[in-house]
């Protein structure tokens, strides 16, 4: 398999966590899609053993290689005409979140994946790591019962955040991109699409970010019935010991689970304890390049990769409008 890489604005490195779990990948080509230097994607391909050459036409390189994926993490306001361009060509896309800034762009990614088939999926890193992994095997396997409610939290150090993040049109907004983690968690943990969305947000005191959005509140319905919450915010402390403060909560019929600072415990009618978190059995990246390579279904599937990405527009778009907006599929 030949993988190709375009920039590196955020989640590349999930490529190089697992890379060398893919049996005979190649990775002849990258580009920044920009023009940002391609020192540190270079100096991630050299620590992974491979010599890429660099193409300054990120468009040219996906013509003359040719490769079955490409990884893309250039501007955040590009990704959906790169993900739309090499899904017309038939190459898969591991593209970072969200994959389109607008519903428009949304729509055109859905077109050109369906002209194909090819694959998509957006770095959903969070859903892969190993507490949430073990978490969510345990509610899909009954642990809580029928799932009622959820509660999921993103809170970040703001620090220092490049200057296209001050812009809306560069930036997307922050529930399209911290809040992703928490609204695909509760895709996920739900096992249902959205039904309905109401969001708000607030770039008041963000300190001299511009548009940028420091705190965010999203109640969404499902289409089963679950109810859930997600909270995202920058407003963790710079003395806080760990970047961000993930958590979620799920509670069902028959008991409460619980992801906090990468423990998970569970209330039951046993009580409360802490579940034991084993390592975790798949990565993203090598996740999905090996279900291409075998051919086999993906974990998660260009339907909750579209379904999230649109949850999280229609998200931003309440919370600008202060509307309720029904999502559909």
């Amino acid at each position: 398999m030949k993988l190709c890489v375009i920039g590196n604005r955020g989640h590349i490195g999930y490529v190089f966590q697992s890379i060398h779990e893919v049996p005979n990948l190649e990775l002849p080509a990258l580009s920044t899609g920009s023009d940002d230097a391609p020192d540190r994607l270079l100096q991630l391909s050299h620590n992974a053993h491979f010599q890429p050459v660099v193409f300054p036409d990120w468009q040219e390189m996906l013509r003359q290689i040719q490769p079955d994926i490409v990884a893309i993490d250039g501007p955040w306001h590009l990704h959906a005409t790169m993900a739309a361009f090499a899904l017309r060509l038939g190459i898969h896309v591991f593209c970072e979140k969200p994959i389109a800034l607008t519903l428009e762009d949304l729509e055109a990614v859905r077109q050109a994946q369906a002209s194909t088939g090819a694959h998509i999926l957006s770095m959903v890193g969070l859903r892969y790591q190993a507490d949430f992994q073990h978490a969510l095997s345990l509610v899909r396997g009954g642990a809580v019962g029928k799932v009622k409610m959820i509660r999921a939290q993103k809170s970040y150090k703001l620090g220092k955040r490049p200057d296209f993040c001050r812009e809306r049109n560069t930036y997307g907004g922050t529930i399209p991109w911290v809040g992703s983690h928490a609204l695909d968690w509760i895709l996920a943990f739900s096992g249902s699409p959205f039904q309905t969305i109401f969001a708000t947000h607030t770039a008041e005191d963000n300190h001299g970010y511009g548009s940028l959005e420091i705190a965010c509140q999203v109640l969404a319905t499902m289409q089963n019935g679950v109810q859930a919450l997600a909270s995202i915010d920058y407003l963790r402390p710079d003395a806080a010991s760990s970047h961000g403060d993930d958590r979620i909560r799920v509670a069902g019929t028959t008991g409460i689970l619980e992801v906090v600072g990468g423990k998970v415990t569970l209330l039951d009618n046993q009580g409360l304890r802490e579940l034991p978190v084993p390592p975790a059995p798949r990565h993203l990246f090598s996740d999905f390049a090996r279900s291409i390579a075998s051919n086999s279904p993906l974990w998660v599937p260009e339907t909750e990769t579209f379904e999230l990405t649109r949850a999280c527009l229609l998200a931003r778009d309440s919370a600008d409008s202060g509307k309720v907006l029904v999502v559909s599929g």
